[in-house]
């Protein structure tokens, strides 16, 4: 797969997602949200892969949301990749919180914003004492009504949610980790070892429980969507049993199924 905005691997049971606009701070145009989407995709389907790991190139940030300088009314401008901001940007924090497989934030630097939202979304998030975290939504014109406000409700509760929103502050590693927005602060130069570390912990476990239980994590909050997730989830386990294939064996070979053994 090629990609302009972002980097992409896959090594070792492990996706890495890297936004690639350090000029910018990693800031998104359509075009990164769009190959955001095409990645998480591919990592979805790719059945070596067990963990995903979402960051941002450089020392200075994870991201920090969309790229003001190209915001026009009604969105953001660029290409033929230009979706709608329903369907681009809450695609790539829906992506995140439903792919079955466990998804980290390697919070490198600022996450700010957009990116502060991704952050959230994402099952996990390990952060270099040298990041920071925060919304700019107020203060630049926008909101997220969605994920970044409903997901944020969950981390740290609704009154710190609300002063994060409404005031637009600024917090360090050290502050959202005692707010609960961070799961572990370490120094820089330790950042990617302890990426690592989680990663091949979470390679241990088994796949299918760590998915389903993402999906259950989700289902009272994402209401028909969430229990669809679960159940569909089980589903996919049901139809590997023999129970499944006595239905269809049966159908293709023009028979009534017999079900009784396995009551």
């Amino acid at each position: 797969m090629n990609f302009n905005e972002i980097l992409y691997e896959k090594k070792d049971g492990v996706a890495r997602i890297t936004i690639n606009r350090p000029e910018k701070y990693n800031a998104c145009t359509p075009v990164t949200v769009f190959e955001l989407t095409r990645a998480l995709t591919d990592a979805w389907v790719d059945s070596d892969i067990g963990v995903v790991v979402l960051t941002g190139v450089g020392d200075k940030a994870f991201c920090t949301g969309g790229d003001q300088s190209i915001r026009d009314k009604g969105g953001y401008s660029g290409t033929v990749a230009a979706l709608p901001l329903e369907v681009g940007w809450q695609q790539v924090s829906g992506l995140i919180r439903t792919i079955p497989k466990p998804v980290i934030a390697r919070v490198n630097g600022y996450a700010i914003g957009g990116g502060h939202v991704f952050h959230v979304v994402c099952d996990f998030s390990i952060a270099s004492e040298t990041a920071q975290f925060g919304q700019a939504g107020p203060r630049v014109g926008s909101f997220d009504p969605g994920y970044g406000t409903g997901e944020l409700v969950r981390a740290v509760g609704i009154k710190k949610a609300k002063e994060i929103w409404f005031l637009c502050r600024r917090y360090t590693a050290k502050e959202a980790l005692e707010m609960g927005l961070v799961n572990v602060v370490v120094p820089h130069d330790k950042l990617d070892e302890e990426v690592d570390r989680w990663c091949a912990e979470l390679l241990e476990k088994s796949p299918t429980a760590l998915k389903m239980l993402k999906y259950a994590f989700h289902a009272e909050t994402d209401g028909m969507q969430g229990i669809t997730n679960l159940g569909v989830g089980g589903l996919s386990m049901f139809y590997a049993t023999e129970e499944s294939a006595e239905g269809r064996n049966s159908f293709m070979e023009k028979r009534k199924p017999d079900f009784s053994k396995y009551r």
